[in-house]
């Protein structure tokens, strides 16, 4: 039976027109996930997105309590002095300029070993790589060579050489060789044994296969043999002018050594650690540039 009041005009539900606008998908209910209008939820920042801002915490932390030690009296200022006293004397040996002389002869006697240490390395690496009789009958003298000190190895490169530049020289070449030679004998080894084989069924030949193949894939591997090494060079041109004299950072330590100068002391220490992370970052920048190509 029907309901309808008499005399009540009967409606009939009318169809939308074909121009009317349709409603939002989710007028009215809740955003569907992924949708353009429902909200975004924020990724959790990561603490190891940017190292360097973790690195730079724990430095503040570190200098802070640092000097809260010393202001308080719990540290002898002469054993180790404020952070804002070594501050202090390195912006006075900076404007002075006679900190900045010291740099040169440090950074030239690195760098002239670091490249004579590539230019031995490099090859031999390559050779122990190709030929198992080479690797057998030199690997054993190498690795023991690493077990004498640098500081064991001056004295006698000033008898056989002698005093400046060259003996230095060659002592920053013997703490670089090991590592460079070992990057380069590790990247040779992990190529992609099917790359290879490709180019040698392309027809390329053994220099074509280094030039083409080998070379550019080791390539990030030396890089960051020559990286490590390089830091490593630094600090043979320290000890050689330890020993053997010179005009560079290592005679400046041993000055401000013999007079109990600490606070000159941490301000060329801290000279010396700035010059090897500024080499050691524009390597890592070298190395991921060629790594992007």
């Amino acid at each position: 039976m029907s309901t309808q009041a008499p005399g009540a005009a009967r409606t009939t539900p009318r169809a939308p027109s074909v121009g009317a606008a349709a409603p939002p998908a989710n007028a009215g209910g809740p955003a569907v996930a992924g949708s353009p209008q429902g909200p975004r939820r924020r990724r959790p920042a990561d603490p190891l997105a940017r190292p360097w801002a973790a690195a730079l915490g724990l430095g503040v932390v570190v200098l802070a309590l640092w000097q809260g030690a010393t202001a308080a009296g719990t540290i002898d200022p002469f054993f180790l002095p404020a952070p804002s006293a070594i501050a202090q004397r390195l912006w006075e040996d900076l404007t002075g300029g006679g900190l900045l002389t010291y740099v040169r002869p440090t950074l030239t006697e690195a760098a002239a070993g670091c490249a004579l240490g590539a230019v031995v390395a490099l090859p031999l690496g390559y050779l122990v790589f190709r030929s198992r009789v080479a690797d057998a009958a030199l690997s054993p003298y190498i690795a023991a060579s690493q077990a004498i000190p640098a500081v064991a190895i001056a004295p006698l490169l000033v008898i056989w050489v002698g005093y400046g530049l060259v003996p230095i020289t060659v002592l920053c070449a013997l703490l670089v060789f090991f590592p460079i030679l070992l990057a380069t004998v590790h990247g040779l080894r992990t190529l992609d044994r099917d790359v290879v084989d490709a180019a040698r069924l392309d027809g390329a030949g053994r220099w074509q296969l280094l030039r083409h193949i080998a070379g550019p894939l080791a390539l990030p591997s030396v890089l960051t043999g020559v990286r490590n090494g390089f830091t490593l060079s630094v600090t043979g041109a320290v000890v050689g002018e330890f020993v053997m004299g010179g005009n560079g950072l290592g005679t400046l330590l041993s000055i401000h050594g013999q007079s109990a100068d600490t606070t000159g002391l941490f301000a060329a220490l801290v000279v010396l650690c700035a010059l090897a992370m500024t080499i050691y970052g524009l390597l890592t920048a070298v190395e991921r540039r060629l790594a992007r190509r």
